[in-house]
């Protein structure tokens, strides 16, 4: 065996020892949340809620999503679903320093026969971030982009809380 065969060995070797230390830990890599209900109607969201369309999107992977709620084995139902920005600190000369970036959902779920099957819910989500007037087109790319980040969460959450579901 010539050293070229032994460094292509070791080569080899070293570049599968990850791989097999994270399948020997029993690592696994994220993958969606399983539904164990076919169809699903959202209700309760405003007419534009980038919320539900994002929430839809991710059903419809796995779901079929429907208006009518009687042809739904679930009601999902959006109590409330608000997006508000507050000034939470200020500079010595009154300006606004720091934002808080605050989004709610306050949820339920249902068969159509109004059987309780996610009670009554809230999952809210908090950022602050640092306020500059000068560089204002800036932070509203990075305000969006925020609440874009909140919104993605929440509906992870959601898909993992409507998991638990059992018809």
């Amino acid at each position: 065996m010539s050293s070229s065969d032994t460094s292509v060995r070791r080569r080899r070797l070293l570049l599968a020892a990850p791989a097999l230390a994270l399948a020997g830990c029993g690592f696994e890599l994220k993958h969606a949340a399983e539904l164990h209900f076919d169809s699903i109607a959202l209700t309760g969201f405003a007419p534009r809620s980038p919320l539900a369309q994002e929430l839809r999107t991710a059903l419809e992977r796995s779901v079929k999503v429907t208006e009518d709620q009687a042809q739904a084995q679930v009601v999902f139902q959006a109590l409330a679903d608000q997006r508000t920005r507050r000034a939470v600190a200020y500079s010595a000369s009154g300006q606004v320093r720091d934002i808080q970036l605050r989004t709610l959902l306050r949820y339920r779920a249902q068969t159509p026969s109004e059987r309780e099957l996610i009670p009554v819910s809230t999952i809210e989500k908090i950022r602050e971030m640092t306020f500059i007037e000068v560089s204002a087109l800036g932070k509203q790319q990075e305000e969006q982009d925020l609440y874009r980040e909140m919104q993605s969460d929440i509906v992870l959450q959601l898909l993992l809380q409507l998991s638990t579901i059992k018809l």
